[in-house]
Parts: structure tokens; sequence; C-alpha cells
């Protein structure tokens, strides 16, 4: 690849789509391209992630504010790369890392190194003339392969819906849908049946969490799940053939003292795994994330082992797209599937090699966007350029999750890519 010479880095705080503060960033290079890029942010949050910094100003979005991480782009950054010629995004975000000087980039903030990391790639593929997907897949050393497969979201619990049920999210994966169009018009079609069954089911309207998901007050756990099934076969849909379902628990949410707290049941590590098992017995599960703590390192083991003839073991909190977490659940075989957060992990270039080091053990990799989201794309062409099994944006009714499957669509018509069979 050609040089890279910055000539600006610019930043302003905006709004993420639960109206908290977010980062977005603006890079301009000496040839005149320019890109732009926005960080998204989590509720459901590891305490292994790569740090934002916050204001801490309780006068203002009660201590939200992320003016210090945008002054941080505008002054240290921007004074420290201006004029310097980069020939890669290692390079670029190496120079970051080294300017932050901390294990979490707690001193610039995670927020302010992923906007100007992927304001970067944006600016470079600009510069070269290549769709940003492309890009990416270069960055990566992938050829381009396929389109991932939708995990959408359909019912919410936990912490993206004010903690009505324990499970934090079931979700839609159109495995029978030829291509991302088919797939997305299956999803709606299941999304809108679900609004029919919980008002007749619990005489609720319209109720939607962070993401998007339908999140009625569930009697259990299990009625999350038995109901996405019956939602499904309400358009005449079969369950595991047509469409299947992902489970994403956030076990650590109701991990107390050792135990996890189901709703009422309080069940041991061990009765934990075989409630999850029990569930991919009995519904049509590809992926199991976070079934148990992310500190629950002695059991996760024992999780992979009972649910690998059944469904994908993929980690989320448990992991933080963190290297170093990877590779302790690779030689534990804790794992079989990295849930891939960029912010996670502060850079491109971090949770590239995460990717990496997943798909190295024969994982399977799904690309993720948060509970606080912006208007900005770039997850999708992420997805597509690091050729990642699944995507997980969120529901299909708000505009920070449809700009992502409106992209994917954009790209599809473009490339012609195969969708992703896992």
């Amino acid at each position: 690849m050609s040089a890279f010479i910055l000539e600006r880095l610019h930043a302003r705080e905006i709004l993420d789509s639960r109206g908290r503060p977010t980062v977005w960033a603006e890079c301009r290079l000496s040839s005149g391209a320019t890109g732009a890029a926005s960080t998204p942010s989590g509720a459901s949050t590891g305490r292994a992630e790569a740090m934002e910094l916050r204001d801490g100003d309780l006068n203002r979005y009660g201590g939200l504010g992320c003016r210090k991480s945008v002054q941080n782009i505008r002054g240290q950054l921007h004074e420290a790369m201006r004029g310097h010629s980069f020939s890669s995004q290692a390079e670029f975000d190496a120079k970051m890392i080294d300017l932050d000087g901390t294990p979490t980039l707690s001193r610039l903030g995670a927020n302010a190194t992923v906007a100007a990391s992927v304001a970067f790639a944006r600016a470079c593929a600009a510069q070269r003339g290549v769709p940003l997907y492309r890009h990416f897949a270069e960055i990566a050393g992938l050829p381009l392969r396929s389109l991932p497969q939708l995990t959408v979201n359909l019912f919410s619990g936990g912490k993206h819906a004010g903690e009505q049920a324990p499970l934090q999210d079931i979700l839609l994966v159109p495995t029978g849908a030829k291509n991302v169009d088919e797939g997305l018009e299956a999803v709606v079609s299941v999304y809108r049946a679900a609004t029919k069954l919980i008002w007749k089911k619990y005489q609720q309207r319209l109720l939607r969490a962070d993401e998007g998901g339908l999140s009625p007050l569930f009697p259990d756990a299990e009625s999350m799940l038995s109901d996405a099934v019956e939602a499904i076969i309400a358009t005449r849909r079969t369950p595991g053939a047509d469409m299947s379902m992902a489970l994403d628990a956030a076990s650590s949410h109701f991990y107390r003292d050792g135990n996890y707290q189901l709703g009422p049941e309080r069940l041991s590590p061990s009765a934990m795994i075989d409630r999850v098992e029990a569930w991919t017995r009995r519904y049509p599960l590809v992926s199991v994330e976070d079934g148990l703590s992310e500190d629950d390192w002695a059991h996760w083991p024992m999780l992979r082992q009972k649910l690998q003839d059944h469904c994908l073991t993929l980690g989320d909190d448990f992991l933080c797209t963190q290297p170093e977490r990877i590779r302790r659940a690779i030689a534990a075989k804790a794992a079989d599937a990295l849930l891939l957060k960029v912010n996670q992990v502060g850079t491109l270039t971090a949770a590239n090699e995460a990717a990496s080091l997943a798909r190295s053990a024969g994982w399977k990799v799904t690309v993720s966007a948060r509970s606080g989201e912006t208007e900005d794309d770039w997850l999708a062409d992420l997805a597509v350029g690091w050729s990642s099994d699944f995507i997980k944006i969120g529901s299909i009714t708000q505009s920070e999750r449809l700009a992502k499957y409106n992209r994917l669509l954009a790209i599809e018509a473009e490339t012609s890519l195969p969708i992703r069979r896992s």
C-alpha cells in the first residue's frame, strides 16, 4: 500500500441511540482524502474491556460526557500524528497505543481511539479509491468470500430492557434464506408475528429495548425461547430449517456468589450448564453467548463440552475481544466462537489480532454492534471484509440498526457475494 500522510484529526461529541454522548472523529490525509467514524458504546460490558473516557461532570449528561475524549483527538493525537507518513493501519494504531501508554487505553479513552482508528481506515480507503469492505479485507489479508449470516434481535431482557427478564436477547437466524435480502424479509415477518403474539399473550403494546428487541413481561426465561418458536411457526416457517435462533444469556449479570440467579431459581454452575444444554436440545439454537459468567473460567470448558454437539459456545463478556483472554480460552477449550466488538479492544489492529487468533483455532467469529449505536455503517463493511461468520446488529426497527442492514444490502447488490453457510 502507498503511504498515508496525515494532515488533520478532528472530533466532536455526538449522541448515540440511547441519548448518551459518544465520539465522532474525522481524518484528513495530505492527498485530500477524508474519512469519518463514530464509536458505539455498550450497556452489557465486560470488566476486561478497553476503557471509555467519560468526563465525570455530573451536571452534564450525568457524568457521561465525552469532551475529554474529543479534546484528546483534537489535541494530543492530532499534534502527534500531523505530518506523519503511515504505511499501514497497524502503524497508525501502534502510534496511538504508544501515546496512550496504559494497558486499557484509559488515558486517551478507547472511545477516542476507536473513532480515530476507523476514521483513518476510511480515509485510506478513499485515497486508494476502493470500498471500505475491500480495504478492511486487505488489512486482514483475507479474500472477499461471503456475506455474514444475520443474527437479529427478537426478544430482549437483561441490561438491554430494564431486566424485566433474565436472559438478554433471543435472536433470529434466517438459516433458510438464500441471501441478506431474503433473510431480512423473513426476520421482519417473524418480528411482526411476535408483536401480535405478545399482545395476545401479555396484553402489552409494542415496547422495545435498547437494540430494538421486543420486551414484554415474560413470566420466565423459558417463555422467551418458546414464544420465539411460536412466532416462527406463526409465519409458516419451520424452526431450525427456515429460521433458527441464537441466545445471548449475558450470565454475568445474574451471577451471584458463585451461583446463577435465573429469575426465582438459584442454580449452581453445573445446574446452569444443564439448563443451557436442555435449551439447546429443545430449541433450534445455533449459538449460546455468555452462557456462564465472565469470571467462571472453571466451568466454561464444561459448558463447551456439553454444547459442542448442538451449537456454538460464544464468548462476549467472557473474552472482551482481548487477545490474551482468547489465548487462554483456546488453551482451556472453553469456547469455540468469538463475539468481536472493536470498542472492547480499542483499535482495528487489536481487533484483527483477536479475530485472527479465533480463526486460527477453528472458531467462528461474529462481528457485533453495541446497545449504544449511531447511524454509522462501518460495521457492515468490517463484517464483510473480515469474512465474519455472523453479524449481530440488533433488531430491524431503528435507524442506527437499519443503516447497517441497508449497507449489507448495498454490498450484496454490488458484489453478488453469497451468504455465509456455517
